[in-house]
């Protein structure tokens, strides 16, 4: 199966009642909302969608309600990154019985200094062996503790069922060293809204971005105007969307990125233990920096 990955996707947030249950009309509508915001498609169960605290029925009723409203010609990828190898494929195979077109791998890192390249190559070829969708590679070091070495990157993406890496480590001195091993089937996406430019110009061909959840016209027109030639209009655009990562995706994490979307009328939702919502000093700081988002779509 082929699975154009360009532009930007949107890694959803998992909505939840003030019970922690899942809030599903919720989360189909803010799915809505965002492809109607020139979204190239969606990311279930990643990080920013709180999947380390999912269970597996979440899971595949997550998936099976973004493949309702996500159309064919739109990207829905699904999060089934697991600590081991089995639980991971088990969970790739249940992303494709509900309808991902491909899914996202974060490595195992609860034993870290265990996961060599050797390790991790080994994982991610059985992963990729077996899963019936495609498979993409996922970096995020603030999680892991460790990286996946762009050499490694260049010998997975030789695999005909991995297409694809979705880089958050915001590292620009290292990320034209996973660009190398960009093709026509395998694609580098960068997963860090603060430098969506500057890794569109080393040759991203999109990213997947936490900041595009409240913040999407800014982080389309930074796509469109990079794929249009217009290096000043991607900048201007880029601008407004650095403290918004900064503050909001990485410092703050979920609570902030829910605060932000329930202050651009979208459904944030609360959180889910042990995460705590968003302190009011953080609210403050959220309606200061996406005033400017609000009024500019108003």
């Amino acid at each position: 199966m082929t699975v154009r990955l360009e532009g930007v996707l949107g890694p959803l947030v998992t909505p939840f009642l003030a019970d922690e249950s899942l809030d599903v009309p919720s989360f189909v509508s803010n799915i809505r909302a965002h492809l109607s915001a020139g979204l190239s498609g969606v990311l279930v169960a990643g990080s920013t969608g709180e999947a380390a605290l999912l269970d597996e029925d979440e899971r595949r009723t997550l998936v099976a309600a973004a493949r309702g409203v996500v159309p064919r010609d739109r990207i829905l990828l699904a999060g089934t990154g697991a600590e081991s190898t089995r639980q991971c494929v088990a969970r790739c195979r249940e992303a494709a019985a509900e309808g991902a077109d491909a899914v996202l791998v974060v490595p195992p890192h609860y034993y870290s200094n265990a996961m060599s390249p050797k390790a991790v190559e080994a994982h991610f070829r059985r992963v990729a062996d077996e899963s019936p969708i495609p498979v993409l590679l996922y970096n995020i070091p603030k999680y892991m503790h460790y990286r996946i070495e762009p050499e490694l990157v260049a010998t997975l993406a030789r695999h005909p069922n991995i297409v694809g890496m979705k880089d958050s480590s915001g590292d620009m001195a290292n990320f034209p060293r996973y660009v190398e091993s960009q093709s026509e089937s395998f694609s580098v996406l960068t997963g860090h809204g603060g430098t969506f430019a500057t890794a569109l110009r080393h040759g991203a061909r999109g990213g997947i971005l936490a900041v595009a959840l409240f913040a999407a016209d800014l982080a389309v027109e930074v796509w469109n105007a990079h794929r249009e030639g217009r290096s000043a209009g991607a900048d201007a655009a880029q601008t407004p969307l650095v403290p918004m990562a900064a503050e909001i995706v990485a410092r703050m994490g979920v609570p902030g990125v829910k605060a932000a979307m329930d202050r651009v009328g979208l459904r944030g939702g609360h959180v889910r233990l042990p995460l705590l919502p968003a302190p009011p000093e953080d609210l403050s700081k959220i309606d200061e920096l996406v005033g400017e988002v609000v009024n500019r779509e108003s």
